[in-house]
């Protein structure tokens, strides 16, 4: 029963992503996102995933594999809607 619990908050957790990328097309301006932020957590995800795919833990896997892809949309919402000083 802990291991479907925790599954399902694997799947739900990253999805609290999506309401910043909402927000951030929504306003066509991500100024209030810091890239150093988004890129460092980027990165660090990224340093994971090799783990989180190799490992026998669904629950980290799953966690892994929903968190790279929903937080990649996030660095790129992030880095698409940046704003450039002219």
């Amino acid at each position: 029963m802990l291991t479907k619990i925790a599954l399902v908050a694997a799947v739900i957790l990253p999805l609290w992503n999506i309401p910043l990328i909402m927000k951030i097309i929504r306003r066509k301006s991500s100024k209030d996102i810091s890239l150093a932020w988004a890129l460092g957590v980027w990165v660090c995800l990224l340093a994971m995933f090799p783990a989180g795919i190799a490992s026998s833990d669904i629950v980290w896997k799953t966690f892994n594999i929903a968190n790279i892809v929903l937080f990649s949309g996030v660095v790129v919402t992030t880095l698409l809607f940046r704003e450039t000083k002219q």
